[in-house]
């Protein structure tokens, strides 16, 4: 992805963990890093950024025939958008948090409420109005501890998940969109469908396709525990999990991604992990640094 394009999604805080990694690992991360620290008190009356860079980029070509401004002027064109990006962010007063490859993290938020993101994931909600709507926006698995109180929504690309007082994770990753209530009662809201869930229930969608609404024993996700279980799920999601717990890439030649996959995989011997997804299926698998490619007999 272009720097410039990073740099727009980084001011909207439309990166998904992946983009965010990317944005981190720019020469200039440091420096943008400081521009918006060192502006939270700007106040502008209004500014279309969009437009602004626009004619920025416009004078910058004009005078690049007299001289090679180019670059300089560039920077300062960037410069500007994250000045006032972060201004609005500021104003928002939006929080938000991620997760790289092989990290969870517990979020504690406003009311108390207990979140834990699974690996690349990311969480953002709006401290100022907090009291008023208690909301956040989940990319990719989280485990949920609400707080009794008023109405709790989880947003996501999906689908929207409320929730009063309980226990529940929900996962949107790809083609995936699960919810697993532990604990009360949820609400997912879907395509103007509408569907209860309660202790117990899961609810599954792949590939916008309700897959199964089953019932689970457990009190919580097993991947709080450091182990990732899976039950008839495609085994390109077990792939995907694997990669994103153990931060390595999976090459698989000749298998059907598609069969599905009853079983489990911890997160921190990746060698017994790799014999637990392998073996089941009949996979030969070799390694390389931070590769592995798994082939069929």
């Amino acid at each position: 992805m272009e720097r410039e394009e990073l740099i727009r999604k980084w001011l909207d805080n439309e990166l998904n963990p992946k983009e965010l990694q990317l944005f981190k690992e720019l020469d200039d991360y440091a420096d943008l890093i400081r521009i918006s620290e060192s502006v939270q008190k700007f106040k502008p009356t209004s500014f279309d950024t969009d437009l602004e860079l626009d004619k920025l980029k416009n004078t910058i070509a004009h005078k690049n025939q007299k001289r090679n401004w180019l670059k300089p002027l560039s920077a300062i064109a960037a410069a500007i958008v994250v000045l006032f990006g972060v201004y609005y962010s500021f104003l928002l007063q939006e929080t938000e948090v991620s997760t790289l490859a092989s990290q969870k993290q517990e979020v504690i938020l406003p009311d108390n409420s207990n979140v834990s993101l699974n690996s690349l994931s990311s969480l953002s909600y709006n401290e100022k109005d907090w009291d008023q709507q208690r909301e956040v926006k989940l990319q990719g698995e989280a485990f949920f501890k609400v707080e009794k109180g008023t109405t709790f929504n989880v947003k996501t690309k999906t689908g929207l998940v409320t929730v009063i007082g309980t226990q529940f994770i929900v996962k949107d990753r790809d083609e995936l969109f699960e919810v697993i209530c532990y604990e009360g009662a949820v609400r997912v809201d879907h395509n103007g469908q509408s569907i209860v869930l309660k202790q117990g229930d899961r609810y599954i969608k792949m590939a916008g396709t309700i897959a199964s609404q089953t019932k689970t024993k457990r009190q919580s996700p097993s991947w709080i525990s450091n182990t990732s279980t899976f039950k008839s799920l495609p085994y390109s999601a077990v792939i995907a999990e694997f990669e994103r717990q153990y931060d390595i890439k999976i090459i698989a030649k000749d298998i059907n991604s598609k069969q599905l996959f009853t079983g489990s995989f911890i997160h921190n011997d990746i060698d017994i992990a790799l014999k637990s997804i392998t073996l089941p299926l009949n996979l030969e698998y070799t390694r390389t640094n931070r590769m592995i490619t798994l082939k069929g007999e």
